[in-house]
C-alpha cells in the first residue's frame, strides 16, 4: 500500500472526492480524512487516532532502538567473567526485554504527539481545507492521483508515503 497525501479546499469537493474514491474501489477504511477540529465530518471518513498521532512511526523506532539497546546490555553481560554458560539465553532475553520496554515507551510518547506527516498540512487545515490521506494499492498510486488532477484540479497533492504498513 501506498499512501496520498492531498487537500480538498471544502467539505462539498472532500465529499465528491470520497465518492469517486470508492467508485475506483478503494475501501473506505483506506481513506482518512483530516479536518480543522469542530468541523462536522457527516459522512466523510475521519482519520482515527492512529493516522492523527506518530504511534506507529514511535513504535518502530522503540522497538528498534530498545532492541539494540538490550543486545548490548546482553552482550556487555555476556563479556564479564563468571557469567553462566547460558550466555546466548541472557542475550537473547535482554534484547527482547529491551526491545518490549522501547515500544512501550516510544509508543506512549508517539500517541501523543501529532504525526510528523500532517504537521506540514496544519495551516491549510486550520483555513478550513480538508486533509485526505488515501492508501492505494503501490500499482493504483498513480492513476488514482490522475483521477482526483483530472475531476478535481483545485485539489493540492502533497507527496506520497512508499510503503504502508498493513496494519494502520
Amino acid at each position: 500500500m501506498r499512501r496520498i497525501y492531498f487537500l480538498a479546499p471544502n467539505k462539498a469537493i472532500a465529499k465528491k472526492i470520497v465518492e469517486e474514491l470508492l467508485l475506483a474501489r478503494i475501501e473506505a477504511r483506506h481513506i482518512h480524512v483530516v479536518a480543522k477540529q469542530g468541523t462536522p465530518m457527516e459522512d466523510l471518513p475521519e482519520a482515527s487516532h492512529l493516522q492523527k498521532s506518530d504511534l506507529i512511526p514511535a513504535l518502530e523506532q522503540g522497538l528498534t532502538v530498545g532492541g539494540a539497546t538490550g543486545m548490548l546490555v546482553g552482550l556487555a553481560a555476556v563479556a564479564l567473567p563468571g557469567v553462566p554458560v547460558l550466555a546466548g539465553g541472557a542475550i537473547l532475553a535482554s534484547t527482547l526485554a529491551g526491545a518490549g520496554f522501547g515500544a512501550w515507551v516510544s509508543g506512549m510518547i508517539g500517541s501523543s504527539v501529532g504525526n510528523r506527516r500532517i504537521q506540514q498540512f496544519e495551516e491549510a487545515i486550520e483555513k478550513g481545507e480538508f486533509l485526505f490521506m488515501a492508501d492505494v494499492p503501490k500499482e493504483r498510486g498513480e492513476e488514482i492521483e490522475t483521477l482526483i488532477k483530472v475531476h478535481h484540479p483545485d485539489a493540492e497533492f502533497g507527496g506520497t508515503e512508499p510503503e504502508m504498513p498493513a496494519f494502520p
